[in-house]
C-alpha cells in the first residue's frame, strides 16, 4: 500500500545566511534608487528672461512646462523628475540629468551653486555639471531646455 510519510527538510545555516545576504543586498539597491523629491535653496530674485541649456542629453521630449523661472533660485535649483534645473547666474538656466553618475541615485538639492547627491555625498557644479567632489568621477549629463517668458520646457 502506499503510505504517506512526511518529509522533513533541514535548512542549513549556509542557506539561511545566503538568503539574508540577498535580502540585504536588495534593500541596499532600493535605498540607492532615491526618489525625485524636489529640493533647492538659495537666495535671489530670478529674472524673467534666461538662456537655454545646451548639451546632448536625452530629454524626454519638449513642449510641456517642467518648471517656472520663478521656481529656480539664483545659485540654487530644483529637481523635477529626471532633470535638475539650476540658475548658476541671474538669468542663466541649465539642466542636467538628476541621476548621479556614481551609482544612479537621484540628486536631491542645489545650494551655493552645487548639486548634491545624498547617497554618497557626490557634488556637482551647477553651471556645467562637472564633479566637484566624489565618489562620482563623471559629470552629470546636460539636458536641453528652453526658457520662454516665465516657463522652462525640455527642448
Amino acid at each position: 500500500m502506499s503510505g504517506s510519510k512526511g518529509t522533513a527538510r533541514a535548512v542549513g545555516r549556509r542557506t539561511v545566511m545566503t538568503a539574508m545576504g540577498a535580502a540585504g543586498l536588495g534593500a541596499a539597491l532600493v535605498a540607492c534608487g532615491g526618489d525625485t523629491d524636489s529640493g533647492g535653496s538659495g537666495a535671489g530674485d530670478p529674472s524673467a528672461g534666461g538662456s537655454t541649456g545646451g548639451g546632448t542629453g536625452s530629454g524626454t521630449g519638449g513642449g510641456a512646462e517642467i518648471a517656472k523661472v520663478a521656481d529656480i533660485p539664483e545659485g540654487g535649483g530644483k529637481v523635477v523628475g529626471a532633470v535638475v534645473i539650476t540658475q548658476p547666474q541671474a538669468g542663466t538656466f541649465k539642466a542636467f540629468s538628476s541621476k548621479c553618475t556614481h551609482q544612479g541615485c537621484a540628486v536631491k538639492s542645489v545650494s551655493d551653486n552645487v548639486i548634491n547627491c545624498p547617497c554618497h555625498n557626490s557634488n556637482f557644479d551647477a553651471a556645467d555639471g562637472s564633479v566637484k567632489s566624489g565618489p562620482a568621477t563623471s559629470p552629470l549629463p546636460e539636458q536641453k531646455i528652453k526658457v520662454e517668458g516665465g516657463s522652462i520646457t525640455l527642448a
